[in-house]
């Protein structure tokens, strides 16, 4: 299992701390958030994107993905996708993640399935893979899988499993992977005190099931830690608890079949 650390925990610090945290905690990825208050966003000139990228290459840290905000459900939202992807393939990101961000109509899904369709192609011509969250309008893996489907273009288009987001939606774990497996890019744990308080923990101290969920990832696969720490100013800050995360997710991590013995 490869670890990964998102930056929405880590609001408000430099890049260059940034990428000194994840790599001396052990993480081997991080997942950049993009927001025009962030180090990323589309309005980066080049010469800005080549010193993001440096700045990770030094480290030795892969920059995993962008963290997007667009709502790919919603038809009244405008933002761009090939700009994403054009800075993703700048800053040598493997995916791109979307949110679906429907209405709650039967057009939902046309509308998601319509615009992935549309912007995969230039996905693959970046090798870039467009990755559709579970979350808000289509939150479990029954709802993004049905999305997916229809878009029919694994090698441009996929999926991000938010563990918690499945979990608040009713799926058990088995079910939300046995959705999501054919399309899955990466997933994303994080962990909370209830349903109703979603304030972000210490990995291993809530209630969300994320032995269950790691236990059925591919080993080689990409795990990263969302702490939501954004939007949750109260919440303790995320350096103090990097490196017991990382011995959490290493202790979880599931392990390859042993080769048989010969003789």
């Amino acid at each position: 299992m490869r670890l990964a650390l998102s930056t929405l925990g880590l609001p408000g610090i430099p890049l260059a701390e940034v990428a000194r945290l994840v790599a001396r905690a052990g993480f081997r990825g991080v997942e950049l958030r993009v927001h025009p208050e962030a180090h990323v966003h589309p309005g980066l000139d080049a010469r800005q994107r080549r010193a993001v990228a440096a700045e990770f290459e030094a480290s030795g840290i892969e920059i995993l993905a962008l963290a997007g905000y667009a709502r790919v459900a919603d038809p009244d939202d405008d933002t761009e996708l090939g700009q994403l992807l054009t800075l993703a393939g700048d800053l040598g990101a493997g995916y791109l993640r979307v949110f679906p961000g429907g209405k709650g109509s039967r057009a939902d899904d046309d509308t998601a399935v319509r615009r992935l369709a549309s912007a995969a192609h230039l996905a693959r011509e970046g090798n870039i893979r467009i990755l559709l969250e579970t979350h808000d309008s289509h939150r479990t893996g029954e709802a993004t899988a049905r999305v997916l489907d229809r878009v029919g273009d694994p090698d441009g288009v996929g999926a991000l499993w938010d563990v918690m987001h499945t979990w608040l939606g009713g799926e058990s774990p088995a079910e939300s992977y046995g959705h999501l497996a054919p399309h899955l890019g990466y997933t994303q744990v994080k962990d909370i005190a209830s349903a109703e308080d979603t304030t972000p923990l210490a990995l291993g101290t809530g209630v969300l099931p994320l032995a269950e969920c790691l236990a059925l990832l591919p080993p080689d696969g990409w795990v990263c830690w969302e702490y939501e720490k954004r939007w949750y100013p109260e919440a303790a800050p995320l350096p103090g608890l990097l490196c017991a995360g990382q011995r959490y997710l290493t202790s979880m991590a599931p392990r390859a079949p042993a080769a048989p013995r010969e003789g």
